[in-house]
């Protein structure tokens, strides 16, 4: 029997070669509204899911599904509860994007803190001296705060500390102490923002979480503080974080998500001389691309071929 895999948009040739070598069949999307989706999955067996948003409706038409392999770490865009009451293993690749956002996470605090884009436009406008006025700092032995110390937060973490002798403090509620590195030290909320010189977001969106970081946040930042955020545009209150802008309340913003994406062409984000806005780019390179687009087809064999997956998101009530 040969197994339909549907591929919304596009992923790395190695993901579906993965698949191809195994005998699936491959069904490219036709779109990614939820019209497209709904026509597109009624005769597939799984998913294979990058930004498309997959709703009830969706997984309804998928008669035949039995998995939704998230390619990446995040999973917001999948109705969860419904793929489990309908019996369809959701998974993702949480490892995949690590060291890569990690990384980017790392250039964006040292872009920040160099005021690198800030130079690098003005230059281009032809005002050499304008660095006179707009000083970098340091990072040696400022104080790093992490907000979640899951994978890409223990890294970045790692990277701070041992590359830059950041100090770095956490806010990990949920984390096991005999799991954080002794480099880090773990601190209640109001620490995070009263006592860091640049605040780094590594949460994932969830009923929590949303509009978590607010005008209350930015109160308590120092006027000299930046914000980054690598995760998910909706953490943060973006009408809020826009004001504590306009107000210096803080000294910048390095955010690689929007509440809306793509922005509106008005988002004062894109226009301030104190924020740097990049597209969803964290986890956009060639090797993590190739690792998120095979780590999610292994999950689709995994599950077509009976097994368990290894990084199920849910606990299905499997249909016989």
């Amino acid at each position: 029997m040969s197994y339909k895999v549907l591929i919304p948009q596009d992923i790395a040739a190695e993901g579906k070669e993965f698949l191809l070598e195994r005998g699936y069949e491959i069904k490219m999307g036709s779109g990614i509204t939820e019209a497209d989706l709904m026509r597109d999955v009624a005769d597939c067996d799984a998913i294979l899911l990058r930004m498309a948003k997959i709703s009830q409706a969706v997984l309804a038409a998928g008669k035949h599904l039995r998995v939704v392999a998230r390619h990446g770490a995040g999973y917001n865009n999948v109705d969860i509860q419904a793929a489990s009451e309908l019996g369809i293993w959701v998974t993702n690749a949480p490892d995949s994007t690590t060291n890569t956002v990690a990384e980017f996470t790392i250039g964006a605090i040292l872009a920040a803190a160099k005021r690198t884009f800030l130079l690098n436009k003005a230059l281009k406008e032809g005002d050499f001296n304008f660095r006179n006025s707009h000083k970098g700092v340091d990072l040696y032995q400022k104080t790093l705060g992490i907000i979640g110390l899951g994978r890409i937060g223990k890294e970045v973490a790692r990277k701070a500390s041992l590359a830059f002798d950041m100090r770095v403090i956490a806010y990990a509620p949920h984390a096991a102490k005999e799991t954080v590195p002794d480099y880090v030290t773990l601190v209640d909320w109001e620490q995070i923002f009263q006592e860091s010189d640049f605040i780094s977001l590594h949460i994932p969106l969830n009923e929590e979480t949303n509009g978590i970081v607010g005008a209350r946040e930015f109160d308590m930042m120092k006027d000299t503080s930046y914000l980054i955020n690598c995760a998910r545009g909706e953490v943060v209150r973006e009408a809020d974080l826009i004001e504590a802008l306009e107000q210096n309340k803080i000294a910048g913003v390095f955010t690689d998500v929007l509440e809306q994406e793509p922005p509106a062409r008005e988002n004062p984000l894109l226009t301030m001389e104190n924020a740097v806005v990049t597209p969803h780019m964290a986890s956009n390179t060639k090797e993590c691309m190739i690792k998120m687009a095979v780590q999610a087809a292994s999950q689709i064999d995994l599950v077509l071929s009976g097994r368990t997956p290894d990084w199920p998101v849910n606990d299905p009530v499997i249909r016989e």
